[in-house]
């Protein structure tokens, strides 16, 4: 697929996919969703980690409502369906780490995009806001889906009802993100973690992935029993030999990842 509203570039073991419509605050249309379910796929197979941010001033602002017929005739079940689904469900398959490094204002569905990554890294001066209830909808892009697991279900119900812009401060106060990171040393950050995860055991972090996901719908006896059947894979890979090798001898590991 030839890209227009993204932009995608691998470095150093590093998918790098930048939403690019800096006009419209990176809103979301059908190009663009499209889009992002074929470079998160694509990064999975030419890449250790992937990571999503913005181009110009915003992470992403939600849907793009300025895009295509009268907001009244817009079928919102099947866009959500056949356009959200697919880009939300591909962040959230990927067998690699994801990170939202977050630039700037993440809104409505902009906001619940990042929370689909496996870790989010924001700028202090970014902001996250559950804008739904404000036009008369409830929270989608898997906003109900991972507000309430980040979150609690208080300050989940809290934020969604009212609406109300949230500081990257705060989010990571709750537990939304992952940390807020002065503006300054944004960038530098975002990619040092991104690259201490590419350096990493890939293998190792898609069974981390799995077994904490799952944890939510399992009792102990049953994660217990997942635990033990995915660190037994682990223990059969290169990485696990080569992490021990390199304790004893004091070195850093170096995974092969696959």
């Amino acid at each position: 697929m030839q890209y227009e509203t993204i932009r995608y570039a691998v470095r150093d073991d590093i998918a790098i996919v930048t939403m690019n419509r800096a006009e419209v605050m990176n809103a979301l249309n059908t190009q663009m969703r499209a889009e992002l379910a074929d470079a998160v796929k694509r990064a999975a197979t030419e890449a250790r980690v992937m990571a999503l941010t913005g181009a110009g001033r915003a992470f992403c602002a939600g849907q793009d409502l300025g895009a295509g017929a009268n907001p009244g005739d817009i079928d919102l079940e099947r866009l959500l369906r056949d356009e959200y689904t697919p880009m939300l469900e591909a962040i959230y398959e990927s067998p690699i780490p994801t990170v939202a490094a977050v630039n700037g204002a993440a809104a409505g569905a902009g906001a619940n995009l990042a929370l689909a990554c496996d870790v989010v890294i924001a700028t202090e001066s970014a902001t996250f806001l559950q804008a739904f209830t404000r036009i008369g909808l409830i929270p989608d892009a898997g906003g109900t889906y991972w507000l309430p697991r980040k979150m609690g279900f208080a300050k989940a119900m809290g934020a969604t009802l009212f609406a109300e812009p949230m500081t990257a401060r705060e989010a990571d106060a709750l537990g939304m993100i992952w940390e807020a990171v002065p503006d300054a040393e944004f960038a530098d950050h975002w990619w040092g973690r991104a690259l201490h995860l590419a350096k990493g055991p890939t293998a190792a972090y898609a069974h981390v992935k799995r077994a904490i996901r799952e944890s939510l719908n399992h009792d102990l006896t049953t994660q217990l029993e997942l635990e033990a059947r995915l660190q037994g894979e682990c223990g059969k890979t290169r990485d696990f030999k080569e992490g021990i090798v390199a304790f004893i001898e004091k070195r850093p590991a170096q995974f092969e990842g696959r």
